[in-house]
């Protein structure tokens, strides 16, 4: 941590700092430059506030130097992290695809999904039993009810599920019925008695990015769910909001070769909500992969046309079958397993 102190700075001001560095357990390198005096604190600065330090007197500015997050960190886990969920490994050099329609709406269409995403060779099954919406007036999902028929479609092919958690209330409805990935939504991101909450399980989790969360926020979002004990995080890269009007979202390709500089834990991508049109996705998709993606989360619907959340965006089974044709060789081509 460097604090910056203001031009006129006294000498009492500098020793002032350096007094409540050393009661915060800090050692002090004092530099005195021509125009300004900056201050380095020595030490693990991780759980001092930088709000602590920018209230004495004669300071102009702290700058962080060590990342405020740990765990999650590459830099104390050098390794890439591989999340086990029901013998399926998430990270490492295996590409998984996890498909599957926006919403539960009725058994019949679910267990027609889950033949199509078996059929198409995912390995995990998405589908959401409860929906946040824009609108208070549109389809919230089915509830319980619908976690009950999503598991019931999905044990039929031994297909993991993937669904969203948005109350910390229904945490114990979705261990009862084994959940095999909890999903925390965009507009979840910073809901941090959720985030501390799935922290204290061990049920693995995809985290993904909020609207306008920067990869530190989002990185911090992430510490929380860990610092709980549960390292079992998935990052999910899902478009952050942009004045564009001509897709939904616009996908950050830039953060997936980030992420992996700054953390071990898998990422993986959602196209659809991305680009909000299934004509996207493969193009997006084939993006991700290409920059270093451990997976994607695709929307398919038996019948797009019909589905009752995010239709334009969900593809086909036969589009869907088709896309993993074009990305297991893309895969081959950059090293990976599919």
């Amino acid at each position: 941590m460097i604090i910056i102190m203001h031009p006129q700075v006294t000498e009492e001001e500098i020793q002032g700092v350096e007094k409540r560095l050393k009661s915060l357990g800090l050692g002090a390198n004092i530099s005195r430059g021509v125009e300004r005096t900056i201050i380095g604190a020595i030490g693990d600065e991780r759980q001092i506030h930088k709000e602590t330090l920018q209230l004495l007197p004669g300071v102009e500015d702290v700058i962080r130097i060590v990342k405020p997050y740990k765990i999650v960190a590459r830099e104390w886990h050098q390794a890439d992290t591989v999340i086990n969920v029901g013998g399926i490994p998430i990270g490492g050099k295996t590409i998984q695809v996890i498909g599957g329609p926006c919403s539960v709406e009725t058994q019949a269409q679910m267990d027609l999904a889950a033949q199509g995403v078996a059929a198409a060779g995912c390995r995990l099954m998405r589908g959401g039993a409860f929906k946040p919406r824009t609108s208070p007036y549109t389809f919230q999902g089915k509830g319980i009810e619908g976690l009950e028929i999503f598991r019931q479609a999905a044990a039929k092919y031994r297909l993991p599920i993937v669904t969203e958690l948005m109350d910390v209330r229904y945490l114990d409805i979705f261990l009862e019925q084994q959940v095999d990935v909890i999903q925390i939504g965009a507009r979840n991101m910073q809901n941090f008695d959720l985030l501390k909450e799935v922290g204290r399980i061990h049920t693995p989790v995809v985290l993904k990015r909020g609207l306008c969360a920067t990869i530190s926020e989002w990185l911090m979002s992430a510490e929380y769910i860990a610092a709980g004990g549960n390292h079992n995080i998935i990052l999910c890269e899902r478009g952050v909001r942009s004045f564009e009007k001509a897709y939904r979202n616009m996908l950050d390709v830039t953060a997936i070769p980030i992420l992996k500089k700054e953390t071990h834990l898998p990422v993986i991508v959602d196209p659809s909500h991305a680009g909000g049109k299934a004509s996207l996705v493969p193009a997006l998709s084939k993006a991700a992969i290409a920059a270093g993606a451990d997976g994607l989360l695709i929307e398919m619907h038996p019948n797009p046309c019909d589905a009752w959340c995010d239709a334009d965006q969900a593809l086909t089974p036969p589009e869907l079958n088709q896309l993993m044709e074009e990305l297991r060789l893309l895969a081959q081509a950059v090293g990976r397993d599919f």
